[in-house]
């Protein structure tokens, strides 16, 4: 067995007897609950708890390899969604490539065309700010607390340069009228939900590929155990840094594209008020792991929208964060947080 695959294989990516405790009195409480609310909030907090899960994995894979809380992650998302919209309203319409209500969705095809290059610029992003910034303050030895407020900088600055080219306006992508999928006990579908969970499950599943199939996932997952032990081993560290941001921007950018679609609307605060699902959802499944920020966001994301039928939709915050600290008083550090 390699150096690499010896210290990758510390990560223990596999189910505890602890985790699957907790997942089963988790899971147990859900399904006792569900004759008391209305499946189509529960259908709704699935969908939104697919957006965070992108936003959440992109967020725990940076603090797990880099020890960094970024803040800008919310930021991140904002970009992608006005990239895009940048995309269909400005290049693509300008060459003659429009288009509205794609198949049942009520977007047009060049959002599909728009949605990779606006990915892909935050992601070259992503990487430039870590080598122009955060890797000078790494290289300095400075504490994660300043690293946190570099990207609270940052974060303010993204959405400071959103509202100076694209305004503080409300601005929606070119949409057309659908009708939602009707089901039983009036579960009702909106057409783009469809949409955001290929997506989601198609890059949770292009994650998952990458983290245990590749050897750059190993590289990853040896760097976030023991960055020193992975450096003298000979991995080159450097190269998995500008991964993980590469790949928490790819999922970032994403996410928000997918949120102005669900909301039907784009803000240039709209990254930044979902910061706090986001950061609920890792703290929840278990700080620097993915399989947790998963599980974490769709809890944060189905409880959040359950709530409303009782409370006034302005507190589903303080529901998705008295889920998580209940959580969080049986295991301190999270479902799947490692008890070491």
């Amino acid at each position: 067995m390699s150096t690499l695959q010896h210290t990758a294989k510390r990560i223990r990516l596999a189910w505890m007897p602890g985790h699957t405790a907790v997942a089963i009195v988790v899971v147990a409480l859900a399904i006792g609950f569900l004759p008391f609310v209305k499946m189509g909030l529960v259908v709704n907090g699935i969908f939104l708890g697919a957006i965070i899960a992108l936003g959440a994995v992109g967020l725990t894979l940076i603090y797990g390899i880099l020890n960094f809380a970024n803040v800008a992650h919310g930021d991140y998302m904002t970009l992608g969604a006005y990239l895009a919209l940048f995309m269909v309203g400005n290049v693509l319409s300008a060459v003659g490539i429009e288009g509205q209500g794609l198949g049942p969705f009520t977007f047009g095809y060049p959002l599909l065309l728009a949605l990779p290059v606006a990915v892909a610029v935050v992601a070259v992003g992503a990487i430039v700010l870590d080598v122009a910034i955060y890797r000078r303050l790494r290289d300095r030895g400075v504490s994660p607390v300043v690293l946190a407020m570099a990207s609270l900088g940052v974060a303010i600055a993204l959405r400071g340069l959103v509202q100076i080219i694209w305004s503080g306006d409300t601005q929606h992508y070119p949409r057309e009228f659908r009708e939602v999928v009707r089901l039983p006990m009036d579960v009702r579908v909106p057409p783009d939900g469809i949409f955001i969970a290929i997506v989601t499950i198609i890059l949770v599943v292009g994650v998952y590929l990458v983290l245990t199939r590749t050897k750059m996932g190993k590289a990853m997952r040896a760097t976030a155990d023991n960055p020193e032990l992975a450096l003298v081993s000979g991995i080159n560290t450097q190269r998995v840094v500008r991964w993980t941001w590469g790949m928490g921007a790819v999922l970032a950018a994403t996410a928000g594209v997918l949120l102005a679609v669900f909301q039907a609307q784009l803000l240039p605060i709209m990254g930044w008020k979902f910061l706090i699902p986001l950061f609920a959802a890792v703290i929840l499944g278990g700080i620097g792991n993915p399989y947790g920020a998963l599980v974490g966001a769709f809890v944060i994301g189905v409880s959040s929208e359950v709530s409303t039928q009782w409370i006034n939709p302005s507190y589903k915050p303080a529901v998705a964060f008295a889920i998580m600290i209940g959580v969080l008083l049986v295991r301190p550090r999270g479902i799947f947080g490692s008890s070491e």
